[in-house]
């Protein structure tokens, strides 16, 4: 029987979670109307396309990004918001592949874009957690995609089981945040340009 009262919320949440259970990649506009009760066409009337979907999936898994990441930071700087930062985001990773895949390399369609409020504020509170180690302005940008290529491929890797060579996988979580944090005091504390070194010559 059709589901009465279907709304645009309706689809993007139960696209998200079907996007978590069979992949990002196999998301299908079939298996989501089948799983909503409905036809195919009639997902139309909420969504424009596959395209349009998966868009608003990123903002919503964006979304709820920020909210988790905040909280675990609230109140905390240094070391203690990059460890909380650490953990929320990776948590969110593996209870949430498919949700947190749509947002790579989404791109912002305009200001008003509903990506576009959630992706700024994430990137505030990764900023927040650099400028508490007094990060200089000019090393801001290479310390946040450190953080995040550091975090989002911990995660990435975790969730779709990389690690498999032992099950010490937490030991070396908690190593590579000690690891980044030990480098980040590094670096607020020497110049602010550094350049690796040159290779002597023999």
């Amino acid at each position: 029987m059709p589901r009465a009262g279907l709304t645009r919320v309706d689809v993007v949440a139960a696209g998200a979670t079907l996007a978590d259970e069979v992949g990002y990649d196999k998301l299908a506009l079939g298996t989501l109307a089948q799983r909503l009760g409905v036809r195919t066409p009639s997902l139309y009337k909420h969504i424009e396309s596959l395209a349009d979907l998966q868009h608003r999936i990123a903002a919503l898994a964006m979304s709820e990004l920020d909210r988790i990441v905040r909280d675990a930071m609230h109140g905390k700087s240094g070391s203690a918001a990059l460890g909380a930062f650490a953990e929320a985001f990776r948590a969110f990773v593996i209870d949430h592949p498919g949700r947190y895949a749509a947002t790579i390399g989404a791109r912002l369609a305009g200001p008003d874009d509903p990506l576009a409020q959630p992706s700024a504020r994430m990137m505030e509170s990764m900023a927040a957690v650099l400028q508490g180690y007094g990060i200089a302005e000019s090393d801001m940008i290479h310390a946040l995609r450190t953080m995040r290529c550091t975090f989002h491929g911990f995660a990435t890797l975790q969730a779709s089981d990389g690690f498999q060579i032992s099950d010490d996988a937490e030991e070396s979580f908690h190593w590579m945040i000690g690891f980044l944090d030990r480098g980040l005091v590094e670096i607020a504390e020497g110049p602010a340009s550094r350049k690796l070194p040159q290779a002597e010559r023999t």
